[in-house]
């Protein structure tokens, strides 16, 4: 049970910046982004990566290298499109 609640808690938290990454790439438009909140994120993600590799936790080290990947590309857009 743990397991199950540990897997989707990763994939909510995971998924949640997706609304965000697919209206930034729709609209070329990062002006309600912060690029703070982005980075501080993905520090936060990453450090779980290498927390969930430590622990041998594949659900941590899965859900939150997927967080990083999307908090990336949600990051290179924001210095693509920025004004």
């Amino acid at each position: 049970m743990e397991t199950i609640i540990g897997t989707l808690a990763g994939i909510f938290t995971s998924i949640s910046t997706l609304p965000q990454l697919f209206k930034v790439i729709k609209n070329k438009d990062v002006a309600n982004i912060s690029w703070m909140m982005v980075s501080v994120l993905l520090i936060g993600v990453s450090l779980w990566v290498v927390y969930g590799i430590l622990k041998n936790e594949l659900p941590i080290i899965i859900s939150n290298a997927f967080s990083v990947v999307v908090n990336l590309i949600l990051l290179g857009y924001y210095i693509a499109y920025r004004k």
